[in-house]
């Protein structure tokens, strides 16, 4: 199970794609950042210009004369933001809670996955058996049926034995059919989750040593840690914060312009001139349109949404605890039941055998027993893959279904690293993996 988890932790796709997405969402952050930062641009350009001249002068003699000139030029600006109303600060700030969020959604999408992982070794290991059960059950019964036509001949029992016989292993073979079928979609699963087909596996293991004591105690630490209400309360937090960068809009700004350039052949030919200047520049938005006011009311209706996630996102929570909760004491007791009913199938089957040696059972009575003891071992296998099933659902739905919860030997993956890497950058379009 462990190498399975590890497998499915560090290859599956899903997964993958979602660490991808938290270092999509990391870059929100410098982009915010750059609020702060200067705007520096350079220019320049070149072209020509041909200038004919005609001066009449006195006694009907013109002056004509034609000048060419290449006027062109070099310039750098400079502009920083001095205020915009909070609209930067609001912006970094809502960048970092997206960060948080996309952390929290990563690590709900890591529960689901080892979830899937586990319920799936799970499947292969009950279906597996079940085949096996069905299988050992049509020898047994063409065993039965060939001790029953051995008999007819010898005229101990009848032509409807043999059929019923005949009957209950067309039966069996059918079962055995399906049982084949519902394996190949395990292992199908498997492969999908995993990303391997499965080989040899060992039998699964409950984690129960790792869950809460209580369902009280579960329902209180999966309402505050589990990663699904961390995501919908950033998501809250981004919400708010955006409602202040859009209001920053109707707040005046103020900016600081610096430019140095020089200019050729700007008059005439062969001049030079170079001028710089510095420029401080109010912009007090007056009227728009109410397009920014329809745009703050729009964000402060988003963020109400969010806040109804958040109480969705606790409701789902709380189901799911109190749902896998219940599944685990049910395949518990389950467990119990089945163990009991498979000793007493077995004492019956052996039981009916020998009476039906001595002519006080029939056939039929013979095949039901059989039938019985199958459905039993069935019952038990279904429930011991539920109860690991189970516990792994009751870690997930508290929130606690990790790779580091489960001591999985493989590498963690530090969501953290990547944004380190990119918080500071000031230039380059390089990404940390070289890309």
């Amino acid at each position: 199970m462990e190498a399975a988890l590890s497998r499915a932790y560090n290859g599956n796709p899903t997964l993958n794609s979602q660490r991808a997405q938290v270092r999509v969402t990391n870059e929100n952050v410098p982009q915010a950042l750059s609020g702060y930062r200067p705007q520096i641009t350079a220019s320049a350009d070149i072209g020509a210009e041909i200038t004919n001249s005609h001066i009449p002068t006195v006694g009907g003699v013109s002056n004509r004369s034609t000048e060419r000139t290449a006027p062109r030029g070099v310039g750098v600006q400079v502009s920083q933001n001095i205020f915009n109303g909070g609209g930067t600060a609001s912006g970094v700030s809502a960048a970092e809670s997206q960060v948080l969020g996309a952390r929290a959604t990563l690590q709900n999408t890591e529960q689901n996955v080892l979830l899937d992982a586990a319920t799936s070794y799970m499947n292969v290991l009950r279906d597996t058996a079940i085949l096996n059960l069905n299988r050992n059950n049509v020898e047994v019964l063409e065993e039965q049926l060939r001790q029953t036509r051995d008999r007819f001949q010898v005229g101990e029992v009848t032509r409807t034995d043999v059929a019923q016989a005949e009957a209950r292993l067309s039966s069996a073979q059918s079962q055995a059919i399906l049982a084949e079928s519902n394996l190949k979609t395990s292992i199908a699963r498997y492969r999908q989750n995993v990303g391997v087909e499965p080989k040899s596996l060992a039998p699964g293991r409950p984690v129960e040593n790792l869950l809460p004591k209580s369902l009280d105690v579960a329902l209180r630490s999966a309402l505050v840690v589990h990663p699904a209400i961390v995501a919908a309360l950033h998501g809250v937090d981004v919400a708010e914060l955006q409602v202040k960068v859009t209001e920053s809009d109707l707040y005046p700004s103020l900016d600081v312009i610096g430019s140095v350039a020089r200019r050729y052949d700007n008059q005439f030919g062969g001049d030079k001139v170079n001028t710089a200047s510095i420029v401080g520049r109010l912009t007090i938005p007056i009227y728009e349109g109410g397009q920014i006011y329809s745009r703050t009311r729009q964000a402060k209706e988003t963020a109400g949404q969010r806040r109804i996630d958040v109480d969705t996102q606790r409701d789902t929570v709380r189901a799911a605890v109190v749902s896998a909760w219940g599944g685990l004491d049910a395949a518990k007791a389950q467990i119990i039941a089945a163990q009991a009913q498979v000793q007493a199938a077995e004492t019956a089957l052996a039981g009916v055998r020998e009476e039906a040696k001595v002519g006080q059972r029939t056939t039929l009575d013979v095949l039901n027993a059989q039938q019985e003891l199958v459905s039993a071992r069935s019952t038990l296998v279904t429930a011991q893959r539920d109860r690991v099933v189970a516990s792994y659902s009751v870690l997930s739905a508290t929130g606690k279904l990790s790779a580091t919860t489960l001591k999985l030997k493989t590498e963690v993956y530090d969501a953290r690293r990547h944004y380190d890497q990119v918080k500071g950058l000031l230039w380059g379009t390089q990404t940390p993996d070289g890309r």
